[in-house]
């Protein structure tokens, strides 16, 4: 009992540390116009804070674990956590745009780098049957950050000023960090080798594949998310505070499938990821069909947030699994792969409601994950090399 207790504030701990880098990555939205008028720059370039951190996760999440890969894990946890309260706090004081900017670089490699470790790390804090739902305490403190924290930091930097919502995320740092350190064990890592061994197992096929199932998964949602706001204005003929309580419908259904989503993990997460992926190709047609009518759009709006990102868990699961020993450096893969989906798919929600216009995002979105169930189909039969599969990942003494 005491060792599922303390495993469960170790998970509540990392899931703490996500909350809180999901609440960074997106909070300077709510506040750009305050950026730009306060440090003298264009909104468009103020923008550019957004692309910084993305990029960040994309590609610095990976370099910044392949240079720490041979660093104890819980030891890179709570350094990771470290750098990233130094690095908000350094955004909390930035007098210049240059500064700022690479700020946001640096704490989103950090996020990369965060996010990989802690859901490594959950895997390895409980028995095989439960890693699942582990993981999803790592995407889900991501998921309720949307819901929660990204509104209340846009409210206190609109209230109050842009600087103090970077320094809340900054409090908050902190007080992950002291969890990590008080309740997080000493945990081996999901990995084996050294940096020239766990690529070798990260990036094989069978890694990359499911990594481009997850880009295809999540880019097709995100051709239409990024322009749901506007869709929701044209189409179904809501504004003002109705735009606000259709994204939050949609926030809280992702933040509960994200959480269910790991527990189906469990279960089987590639028939998890395969139902998931053609619910989610009848959710985007219910809402591209009846999208005029708010009742209906909502429900299926809903469907769309509850199975959309509860296929997560069952993707960052499989990918740690088929990499076998190059697992540590895989989960890390695996946040660049959604955050690569994402900015692709802006780029191409974008092209398309500029062609076709707004009324046409959730098709395009509905096109894309639909020519991903061949191969999520495909992905069942993916699997770790008998002669890789070991023991799996606990808690060291």
């Amino acid at each position: 009992m005491s060792g599922t207790r303390s495993s469960t504030h170790a998970l509540a701990a990392l899931g703490l540390g996500a909350f809180v880098i999901g609440t960074a990555e997106l909070v300077v939205v709510g506040v750009l116009g305050l950026v730009a008028g306060d440090l003298d720059v264009s909104v468009g370039t103020a923008g550019l804070l957004v692309t910084a951190y993305a990029l960040g996760i994309s590609l610095g999440g990976p370099v910044v674990t392949a240079a720490t890969i041979g660093m104890p894990r819980r030891t890179l946890l709570w350094l990771a956590l470290a750098v990233f309260v130094v690095g908000n706090l350094v955004a909390v004081f930035a007098s210049a745009f240059g500064l700022l900017l690479a700020a946001r670089a640096v704490t989103g490699a950090i996020h990369g780098l965060f996010i990989g470790v802690a859901s490594a790390v959950a895997a390895g804090l409980v028995p095989a049957e439960r890693r699942g739902q582990a993981v999803s305490m790592v995407f889900g403190g991501i998921a309720v950050s949307t819901v929660i924290g990204v509104p209340l930091g846009t409210l206190v930097g609109q209230s109050i000023g842009w600087r103090a919502a970077f320094t809340g995320i900054v409090v908050l740092g902190a007080l992950a960090l002291v969890a990590v350190l008080a309740l997080v064990p000493t945990v081996t890592g999901s990995g084996g080798g050294g940096l020239r061994a766990q690529a070798r197992h990260a990036f094989a096929p069978r890694v990359l594949a499911m990594l481009g199932i997850g880009l295809l998964l999540l880019g097709g949602q995100f051709t239409a998310f990024t322009y749901l706001a506007p869709y929701l204005e044209d189409v179904t003929g809501i504004s003002g505070g109705g735009v606000s309580a259709f994204l939050l419908i949609f926030g809280l259904a992702s933040a509960a499938g994200t959480f269910v989503g790991g527990r189906f993990a469990d279960r089987n997460a590639d028939l998890t990821l395969l139902v998931g992926n053609t619910v989610l190709v009848l959710a985007l047609g219910a809402l591209h069909l009846t999208g005029s009518h708010p009742v209906l759009a909502g429900v299926a709006l809903a469907a769309w947030g509850l199975v959309g990102f509860g296929i997560v868990p069952s993707l960052q699961l499989r990918i740690i699994s088929l990499a076998g020993p190059g697992g540590d450096l895989a989960a890390t893969l695996g946040a660049s792969a959604v955050n690569a989906g994402i900015a692709a798919g802006a780029a191409v929600g974008g092209w398309a409601v500029a062609a076709y216009g707004v009324d046409r995002a959730p098709l395009v979105a509905l096109t894309v994950c639909a020519l991903a169930l061949p191969a999520t189909w495909a992905g069942r039969k993916l699997t770790l090399p008998t002669a890789l599969a070991g023991p799996a990942t606990q808690p060291t003494p």
